[in-house]
């Protein structure tokens, strides 16, 4: 099947959030693919899981070794039933139904020369040092690209051989840049000015740009790549233009990716000079100390035919004395490395590289399966060559808390794995967990996979919390490998919980779809969190993470948590009294509350987004507010009149619009559309110049029309422009589904329609903006005439059924509504010389879709997992932990200590954002002036204002005869009087907020906990 085949069956629907991250062309690529993968361990089973769901075209599984128990505690698609089986065969057909659009075929014999031809890429994990030389010889002779990694306890490796001269289409993730332009001389070299606003900053010298949408200066669009030069004010010189039209308007400047050629060595030659990814020379050299304990493991296995047994110093010693043996490393063939062998690095490896951990395996195999995705379809830059992934802070760093030979020991369990690493008693304490997992998303699926594979709450006494109120989605199934597409509709909690009990019998896990947020604080309360142990949150905005981080807080529960943006992720993990607690990013508010000023989305937009938030307001308006509208008027029998407001009765002319009854039929709902067109993007574009000419000059001398107000133009209505017509197809769509009629998908037929429907009369159209839209933000008045004639079109509208008010929905590509929004945005764009994006974009700004990939999903959830370890094992120093962030399009990883949590200082008192201040209630309770008097005795605090959330209880300010009526009553009953709400029943917690006299602006003072 060839890339042109494969792109017949590219589902947009279950690819959606992927294809944001890698593109059509890239997918395409990726559809048409061979895979060879050989070896279905832990390791190999998730590079596996991964590029299934990732809709690689074929992939051919081998491995003929038979299931062991060791394989259990990292390979999810094993179980005791297939002890002896072998993994390639056991894993076939449940790879098979994570996406039946992949073809997953078992090869049973040798690895040869004739059938690596058959591949694009082979990868092969956890394999023989011998096998991976004489397959990475052969993939390098024929230019197959190559992968081989594998993981020894706590340590991963990859390495990439893509041959000597990989060509990378597109080397990074982020857009190509674009920028409005302002200005372009006639000259050479033509000098092109760029909007104030526009990202001048970011293109540098000798950069490849193109242009688009330049009105006058027209030889400049979609031309070839040219160069530029930044000049020091920030404009760019742009080549010779001084043949050219001169410019007159609009445009945009597009930066042109530029390929780049990878050259790779062949592994026998990168074993001695090793390429290795790192961020520092001191990763470089703990890396070369990887790579020659790899070696030294191998030569051992070669030696005692038998890996080092767990924790045995013996074996550890002569892994040590091997490596010190080896030849030495090169940075090129004449010059040798230079670096002392860290011996104790050397030892620890070996010490613990007898087992197989389900977190490290997530992340290699993430890794590894997006540099398979490199290899097919050339987007982002490969590894250079090796990449050494460790997790040895995971062990105690007190050695006398290091397990034993005899606690590592195989047990005949599912977690011999795990236990050869640990020691079987961390073993039970990870089953005596209760764990709360918030999201059921990408994230939350893998991370309960590797829950149930780590036996987290597997025990009598253990339990998994999953709290999800969404409900499964096709888009979901590219990423969430629990679901299957027999599950769509159904909530992700309950079929989540399902799955991991599938993959751990023993796994007790209760599924909520009530969310987590504060109208549930009667489920989520006191009791609940009293019996939890630690919280992981999967979650996809930062308001939803801040409410489960400050539950976290309150209840002094660790709070492990992930996110992903495409092929960046990020795993922190917050501990009380050891870390900070969690806080969003700065920039977090800002990226989910975007709003624009509204005179500016309606008159003067200048960049897509304005455009793309009118067209969303337009649906909002034409086809769900309407139809409430009308219909709470048809209930109540009532009229409008002038009290309901401007907006809504310009609405509702919108809403008639030519028409003058409910239309009857398709012919009428696309007569309103083509009037609604001409409204928008004609007339009111004409009418808005009337009353503000383009050669409008203001009191000051300035033109009104310059700087970010850029003047509109009137379009010409052409059934020949995709564009015109794909808005009043989808309007008249929208238009027929809200008034209950039946809907039409042929164009063609639209297109004779519309050649003899009548041209619209403008007098029936609505002024869309008052005499002076500069200074006003409501639409126009409506004197009694006017209201006359909508009631007499409001009486008509309401005989007959409740119209369908239509709920705006992204991810339903056959509903109309990204095309409305798409269609309308784009021709704004027009009207107002604006760049427009295009549907997919649309799509993802509007609908304001996270791009995703499973890959990231996977490297985040085994992050996360790694600091689950550290929490469980005990009291561990803030240097054990780590935050971590990963970018896997550009090879960058980074893990860092999180910072300490901050000591806020009043007077004789310290305290982090994990204190409180307790006071018991007593008994009797205690009165206000009770709790006030024992604050200044036992604290020195004098308190002057004291509050229950919102809810004002005591101020110092308030008259002596307010206070005398407070200061007697007890504190409940105040809170009870205040709030008009009866406290809670059950063991419980009161939290007041305090404020004292003296006190600094930026103090923030503990909770007060009053404890009943």
């Amino acid at each position: 099947m060839d890339a042109l085949d494969a792109s017949k069956l590219l589902n947009e629907e279950l690819y959606s959030r992927q294809l944001y991250v890698l593109g059509s062309p890239a997918m395409q690529k990726i559809r048409g693919a061979r895979v060879l993968l050989s070896g279905l361990q832990g390791l190999g089973a998730e590079v596996a899981k991964n590029l299934v769901l990732m809709g690689v075209g074929s992939l051919t599984l081998h491995d003929p070794h038979p299931t062991c128990w060791s394989d259990l505690a990292a390979q999810f698609l094993l179980s005791e039933q297939d002890l002896e089986r072998s993994r390639a065969e056991a894993s076939q057909e449940l790879l098979a139904q994570l996406n039946r659009d992949v073809k997953v075929i078992m090869h049973t014999g040798d690895i040869t020369e004739d059938l690596l031809l058959d591949f694009q890429v082979v990868a092969l994990t956890a394999a023989k040092l011998e096998e991976q030389l004489k397959v990475g010889t052969l993939c390098h002779k024929h230019g197959v690209c190559f992968l081989a990694a594998d993981t020894r306890g706590l340590v991963g490796q990859l390495f990439c051989d893509f041959g000597e001269n990989f060509t990378v289409q597109d080397p990074t993730e982020a857009e190509p840049l674009t920028a409005a332009i302002q200005h372009i001389s006639q000259g050479s070299p033509g000098v092109l000015t760029l909007r104030k606003g526009a990202n001048t900053h970011c293109f540098c010298d000798g950069d490849l740009v193109t242009f688009s949408g330049i009105e006058g200066m027209v030889e400049l669009n979609d031309c070839a790549p040219r160069s530029i030069h930044v000049r020091e004010d920030g404009s760019l010189e742009i080549g010779d233009t001084a043949t050219f039209s001169r410019y007159l308007r609009g445009g945009a400047i597009i930066e042109v990716k530029r390929p780049k050629t990878v050259r790779h060595k062949s592994l026998h030659t990168a074993l001695l000079q090793p390429h290795v990814v790192a961020q520092n020379p001191q990763e470089v050299h703990r890396a070369h100390c990887l790579h020659q304990a790899i070696r030294a493991l191998h030569k051992f296995e070669h030696l005692h035919g038998r890996p080092p047994q767990p924790w045995d110093p013996v074996d550890a010693e002569t892994v040590v004395g091997l490596a010190q043996d080896l030849e030495p490393l090169k940075w090129t063939e004449e010059e040798q490395l230079e670096q002392p062998l860290d011996e104790a690095l050397v030892r620890t490896v070996a010490l613990s590289s007898a087992g197989v951990l389900s977190p490290m395996v997530a992340i290699l195999g993430a890794v590894a399966a997006q540099e398979v995705l490199k290899a097919i379809s050339r987007t982002f830059m490969p590894l250079d060559q090796w990449l050494y992934f460790d997790a040895l802070d995971c062990l105690p760093e007190d050695g006398e808390l290091l397990p034993s030979p005899e606690d590592c020991s195989p047990r005949g369990s599912r977690y011999d794995g795990q236990i050869a690493v640990f020691g079987a008693d961390f073993q039970e304490k990870l089953s005596r967990q209760h764990y709360l997992l918030v999201g059921a998303g990408a994230i939350g699926c893998e991370l309960l996979k590797g829950f149930a594979l780590v036996g987290l709450g597997a025990g009598k006494s253990g339990r998994l919390t999953v709290a999800d109120m969404d409900h499964i989605e096709l888009s979901n199934l590219s990423r969430q490998f629990l679901f299957r597409s027999q599950d769509i509709g159904r909530p992700k909690a309950e079929v989540a919980a399902a799955a991991a009990q599938g993959l751990n019998p023993d796994l007790q896990v209760i599924p909520l779809t009530y969310p987590l947020d504060p109208t549930t604080e009667d489920i989520y309360g006191d009791n609940f969190f009293s019996r939890v142990d630690g919280v992981a949150a999967a979650l996809d905005s930062f308001q939803a993470r801040r409410y489960v981080a400050a539950r976290c807080t309150h209840y002094l529960k660790p709070l492990l948590e992930a996110g992903t943006s495409g092929t960046r992720g990020s795993a922190k993990v917050f501990v009380p009294h050891v870390t900070e607690a969690y806080r969003a990013p700065a920039s977090a508010a800002a990226s989910e509350d975007t709003s624009y000023p509204v005179c500016t989305v309606r008159y003067f937009p200048s960049t897509a987004e304005h455009t793309l938030q009118w067209a969303r307001n337009e649906f909002e308006g034409l086809f769900r507010l309407s139809a409430e509208t009308i219909n709470h008027h048809q209930q109540a029998h009532s009229s409008l009149t002038d009290m309901d407001g401007a907006q809504t009765l310009t609405l509702l002319k919108s809403v008639f619009g030519v028409l003058r009854q409910r239309p009857q039929n398709w012919q009428d709902c696309v007569a309103w559309a083509l009037g609604h067109w001409e409204l928008c993007f004609h007339y009111g574009i004409k009418q808005l110049l009337r009353h503000l000419p383009p050669e409008k000059v203001l009191e000051d001398g300035t033109r009104f029309w310059s700087g970010p107000k850029r003047c509109p133009q009137p379009l010409e209505f052409d059934t020949n422009q995709d564009t015109h017509l794909l808005y009043i197809w989808a309007a008249a769509n929208l238009y027929a589904q809200m008034h209950g009629l039946p809907d039409s998908r042929d164009w063609t037929a639209l297109r004779e329609l519309l050649k003899l429907l009548p041209q619209p009369d403008p007098q029936q159209m609505v002024p869309i903006f008052p005499s002076n839209p500069e200074l006003a933000s409501a639409s126009a008045e409506f004197g009694p005439e006017q209201l006359k004639e909508l009631n007499k079109a409001l009486e008509v509208w309401s005989v007959g059924p409740p119209l369908k008010p239509l709920m705006f929905e992204k991810d339903d590509d056959s509903n109309f509504h990204v095309d409305f929004v798409a269609a309308a945005a784009s021709l704004r764009c027009q009207n107002y010389g604006i760049p427009p994006v295009n549907r997919a974009q649309s799509k993802l700004i509007v609908g304001q879709i996270i791009p995703a990939i499973a890959t990231t999903t996977a490297a985040v959830a085994g992050l996360v997992i790694l600091e689950l370890y550290k929490v469980v094992g005990g009291p561990r120093p803030r240097s054990a932990f780590r935050h971590s962030y990963l970018h896997l399009a550009e090879n960058y990883f980074i893990r860092y200590m999180p910072f300490a949590p901050a000591i806020q200082m009043f007077h004789h008192l310290k305290w982090t954002c994990w204190d409180r201040l307790k006071v018991s209630a007593g008994q009797p309770e205690r009165t206000l002036e009770s709790l006030l008097a024992h604050l200044q005795e036992q604290h020195g605090l004098r308190v002057r204002m004291l509050l229950h959330h919102p809810a004002l209880l005591y101020s110092a300010r308030w008259s002596p005869e307010k206070q005398a009526q407070c200061l007697p009553l007890r504190v409940t009953e105040l809170v009870q009087r205040v709030t008009g709400q009866e406290p809670a029943p059950g063991p419980r917690v009161l939290v007041l907020q305090l404020s004292c006299e003296d006190e600094e602006e930026d103090i923030a003072f503990p909770p007060l906990h009053y404890e009943l």
